[in-house]
């Protein structure tokens, strides 16, 4: 199926079978002749050589860009792949870029697209995140993650056949990424009704429907099917397209969010293998759902409840309801194949403890309900 989204910027999204084969005429579309092709070795292997291979069958000169990995060996949004990729990128010959893989990669090739003004293309390699559309990186610089300002794609090709093929785990996460929205959705309420901060009821209605959908094909997602993958893909990039409408993140972003973040940076510092985004943000959105249900609807915090709680108590306990318990989302998370504990996602207890204590500051300008209650 194709979309056309009324979004400035991104022209065209194709999620089938083969959409691969898609590609090349695109780019002769837009005279874009001389792309250059970022992938890291396993999304070379899954879908980079099949795209220059389809490219050169087609007249097109595709040249790639192999992402080195850091110290540990993970290829990281950091500094130093940004530098490689700007150091790649030929001034006046290279007219396009071309993002094949997964969070990570699409992070580092947009802010350079936004940076040298070539436009991206998106060749997802797994449906793994809901940052495909997004339109800021978020980079790891010097040790501390910072979202900055980047640009979405200008199209997507999203193939099935390679979303099929990708790893469970990064099937699982991208199903964890977008359970995350249950506490996300839940922390935007609560920060525009105590911060003031700006909302918008078409952006939260998109990713609640794309939240519903995934929950509902929980079963086919961890079987991998056809339908399976497909659902997940659509849901990823409407969540995406609901942050580009809204400018910001909030509608797919709350306190599992900044655990996540947190957990990522804490791990970098260890020199530690990192950890899947999404798998952390289906953990973290279990944990912070234990946490808010403890805190609203069991009132177990004697002399710290915050003021939200005492001013706003009957609204936010009516929002909390429709908050699937941890259980519920640790049920939800095992369907579909991925970590549902802290123990299977291998984080201690002491970094969980200082996470929930700490993780707020991530984003201060946040009023999630992990900073009331940090604050109170």
């Amino acid at each position: 199926m194709e979309h056309s989204w009324g979004i400035d910027h991104l022209e065209k999204i194709v999620l089938e079978a083969e959409a691969i084969r898609k590609v090349a005429p695109f780019l002769m579309e837009r005279s874009l002749h001389r792309p250059l092709i970022v992938a890291d070795q396993n999304t070379s292997d899954a879908a980079g050589k099949a795209l220059i291979e389809s490219l050169q069958s087609q007249g097109l000169q595709g040249e790639l860009c192999l992402l080195e990995p850091n110290a540990a060996g993970d290829v990281v949004a950091d500094e130093q792949a940004v530098v490689q990729l700007l150091l790649e990128v030929k001034p006046g010959t290279t007219d396009g870029l071309i993002a094949v893989g997964a969070g990570t990669i699409h992070d580092i090739v947009r802010f350079v697209s936004h940076k040298t003004g070539i436009p991206f293309i998106s060749v997802p390699t797994a449906p793994s995140v809901d940052g495909f559309t997004s339109a800021g990186a978020p980079l790891i610089i010097r040790g501390i993650k910072k979202t900055v300002a980047a640009v979405p794609p200008i199209a997507i090709f999203a193939d099935l056949h390679i979303l099929m093929q990708a790893p469970q785990p990064l099937i699982a996460a991208g199903f964890g990424d977008m359970l995350g929205k249950y506490t996300s959705l839940f922390d935007w309420k609560v920060s525009r009704l105590t911060g003031g901060e700006p909302y918008n009821e078409q952006a939260a209605n998109i990713t609640e429907q794309a939240l519903q959908s995934c929950v509902r094909h929980a079963a086919q997602i961890g079987q991998r099917t056809e339908e399976g993958v497909r659902v997940l893909m659509t849901a990823l990039i409407e969540s995406g397209i609901a942050m580009l409408m809204f400018g910001q993140s909030h509608p797919a972003s709350g306190a599992e969010h900044h655990l996540s973040h947190y957990w990522e940076m804490e791990y970098l510092r260890r020199g530690s293998r990192a950890l899947l985004h999404g798998a952390k943000v289906g953990v973290a959105c279990a944990e912070i759902s234990r946490l808010y249900h403890a805190a609203v609807d069991e009132g177990i915090f004697p002399g710290r409840q915050p003021n939200v709680l005492s001013e706003h108590g009957g609204q936010i306990r009516e929002w909390m309801a429709e908050v699937p318990s941890a259980s519920r989302i640790r049920e939800l998370l095992a369907l579909a194949g991925g970590p549902s504990t802290l123990e299977e996602l291998g984080i201690d207890e002491e970094l969980f403890a200082e996470s929930l204590r700490e993780a707020h500051l991530v984003r201060y300008n946040r009023h999630t309900l992990l900073r009331a209650l940090n604050e109170a």
